[in-house]
């Protein structure tokens, strides 16, 4: 007699971040036997870190804005996301008893401005519906057509009909997504290499700035080739952090200039005649915090930046709009907020499934695509997760 359990098919989730969950909950659904293999103590790692910010789960606009956030990825990424929208976000996460609720910049939150209580209401999900989850499970390749684990048992091995690989990229590695798989994959598929994306600007600074650290610049706009910011840039020891640094991260690794604006809502001729008041005994510096409103951070940058500071007014305003920073780079990849790069678009079909390995899909940051923090990156993690999941097991299904 043969039983429901010999007859069910078998699917194995690597990582148990958004991505991978999200692929193990659309396999389930289908009716499958599901493992998800971690190889942290526990799951969720980067994602619950997101959450210490707020946890912004996805944004409220138009969806060829939406999708425009993702650049040169958004054509590939674009049927995926618009069968996991911004409402199906949100529909989701109310689904797990998590209320959300939108900000000012149409940014959406769960109330509770946290993520453990989304992540614990999910696993619980998962768990009910037989889920089986396996942490300090490090997976190390393939034998022959088997998985290959390194456990605290010793070597184990599964033979599943459908496997989603969702490892995540290659920043926080101590959270996760150290991403080793590169070292078994780009063997043999298509692989744009790692780089830091929604990174801090690395500075040296000198030691007039240090009474700054931990401060914001307020007010600021800053642009780097093609990317453009408003808002605030943080300064600390290493150099500036933020979202509006973020924003304009790309640039800066695509190797253009990186242009501080440090007040956007005036104009050169409006500074310049501003600049050309009498100034009486006071310092440039006195004068421009009086004439310019320009705030000790502000000023401490454009002179950091720019010392000696040009005595004709209306050189002085062209740089107080066009302030070119003087920067290390990013900082490393370890410390970006995501990363570039990971398994090209070509490498996968379009369900996701690899090539060069039938019933191995991909989802989540292992792919390769990127976009600015603003909730374009969860949100993006989960469509692909709930694709791939499904892609897998209509796949699985159909051996």
């Amino acid at each position: 007699m043969t039983t429901v359990a010999q007859t069910q098919k078998q699917a194995v989730v690597i990582g148990a971040g958004p991505a991978g969950l999200m692929a193990a909950e659309m396999l389930s659904d289908a009716g499958m036997s599901v493992t998800v293999c971690d190889h942290k103590p526990s799951v969720g790692r980067k994602f619950l870190m997101a959450g210490k910010s707020g946890l912004n789960l996805t944004k409220v606009e138009s969806s060829d804005t939406f999708m425009n956030a993702f650049t040169n990825a958004k054509d590939p990424l674009a049927p995926i996301i618009s069968a996991f929208d911004g409402d199906a976000v949100q529909a989701w996460a109310t689904g797990l008893g998590q209320e959300v609720f939108t900000g000012s910049t149409g940014r959406v939150f769960p109330t509770v401005m946290k993520a453990s209580p989304l992540l614990r209401a999910w696993l619980v999900r998962l768990s009910e519906v037989g889920v089986q989850l396996n942490t300090r499970w490090r997976w190390t390749g393939w034998d022959d057509s088997k998985l290959v684990f390194d456990t605290p048992e010793g070597t184990q091995m599964l033979q599943p009909d459908v496997t989603v690989l969702a490892m995540g990229g290659a920043s926080w590695a101590r959270l996760g997504s150290t991403g080793e798989w590169a070292k078994v994959l780009a063997t043999d598929t298509p692989f744009t290499p790692f780089a830091p994306a929604n990174a801090g600007i690395a500075m040296d600074w000198s030691s007039h700035m240090e009474p700054h650290f931990g401060t914001a610049l307020k007010g600021i706009a800053l642009k780097s080739g093609t990317y453009r910011s408003r808002g605030e840039a943080m300064i600390s020891r290493h150099g500036f952090e933020g979202g509006g640094v973020y924003t304009v991260s790309r640039g800066v690794r695509e190797g253009h200039p990186l242009m501080l604006d440090l007040l956007p809502d005036q104009t050169v001729e409006a500074l310049t005649v501003k600049l050309d008041q009498p100034r009486g005994k006071m310092s440039t510096a006195n004068f421009m915090r009086k004439a310019l409103k320009l705030d000790p951070v502000k000023i401490a940058v454009l002179q950091e930046m720019a010392r000696p500071l040009p005595q004709d007014n209306k050189a002085l305003a062209k740089l107080l709009k066009a302030l070119p920073v003087k920067h290390d780079g990013l900082r490393p990849t370890d410390q970006a907020i995501s990363t570039a790069g990971g398994v090209k678009f070509d490498a996968v079909d379009d369900a996701l499934m690899l090539h060069n390995r039938p019933g191995v899909f991909v989802a989540g940051e292992m792919l390769d695509w990127e976009a600015p923090t603003g909730g374009y990156l969860i949100s993006a993690c989960l469509a692909t997760g709930r694709w791939a999941g499904q892609h897998a097991a209509a796949w699985a299904q159909k051996g």
